[in-house]
């Protein structure tokens, strides 16, 4: 099963633009592929869990379902993800309390939703975009059941002093409507930790070579490598593989690409 995913690498799909984020070039002459973009819409709009049996959902939590990831801007990498190093770091929100500091990132996850990021602000609380509006609630509450870890490490940017990152998150509680600037959890928390415009909306030109690729690590020996023009579209898109998952987003390819086999889905792919 895994000569499928060998063939999803040598494909021509030459309508979406693709590279290696290292400057590899491969030995044939066939190019690597890529898949249509499709943007989530906001998902504060949708992660609602009240109609959810919470202990359920933790059970349905499996960090092998989530997919390894890299960003490079240009040739640096500003972003990594290996779910098999932080799957173990996700535990119940009630027990990450020990570990919060102000200032820290903290995402909480669950099976089918998108991961809902906050930031720490001190004294059990975050501060966080949910349903289109930055609140301040109770650390346990919002994670709305879901397990939690810390993430400051994900993204490579020097971060802000930690004051600084809670004076910038509380400074936005009440905004909504008008007043964001942000499309989803994950934008503004990472605005508040690193302070980077690219996480806003409209925060970089849409213009020229698109400057951010996304690696997704298919198997150990396998990968595939989307272009983007801003950070924010890259997020956008990452997220909705959250999502969804690493199966779906394989079988998604193997789909999107009109490929007469299914691709394992397996994760001992080769």
């Amino acid at each position: 099963m895994g000569n499928q995913v060998e063939k999803l690498t040598h494909l021509t799909y030459s309508e979406v633009p693709t590279a290696d984020p290292n400057g590899y070039e491969p030995e044939d002459d066939c190019p690597r592929i890529g898949v249509s973009y499709i943007f989530s819409n906001d998902d504060e709009q949708e992660d609602n869990v009240d109609d959810m049996d919470k202990e359920d959902e933790r059970n349905q939590y499996d960090g092998r379902n989530e997919l390894e990831c890299s960003v490079y801007y240009r040739e640096e990498c500003v972003y990594e993800r290996n779910p098999r190093s932080i799957e173990a770091a996700t535990q119940p929100c009630e027990n990450l309390l020990n570990e919060c500091k102000a200032g820290d990132l903290l995402e909480f996850v669950a099976a089918g939703q998108y991961p809902h990021w906050a930031v720490y602000a001190g004294d059990l609380q975050v501060v966080h975009l949910h349903r289109g509006e930055i609140k301040m609630d109770f650390l346990v509450d919002a994670s709305q059941g879901r397990r939690g870890r810390l993430v400051n490490e994900l993204y490579k940017f020097r971060p802000l002093r930690p004051a600084a990152v809670v004076q910038a998150a509380m400074d936005q509680v009440g905004a909504k409507d008008g007043d964001l600037y942000w499309r989803n959890s994950e934008c503004f928390a990472a605005w508040c930790r690193f302070g980077r415009r690219e996480f806003k909306v409209g925060g970089e030109i849409r213009i020229g070579k698109q400057p951010y690729r996304m690696k997704l690590q298919l198997s150990e020996k396998k990968s595939h490598v989307l272009e983007f023009q801003s950070l924010e579209d890259l997020v956008m898109e990452k997220r909705r593989n959250d999502q969804i998952g690493r199966e779906a987003v394989l079988q998604e390819l193997a789909n999107h690409l009109n490929c007469s086999e299914e691709i394992d889905s397996g994760y001992g792919c080769n």
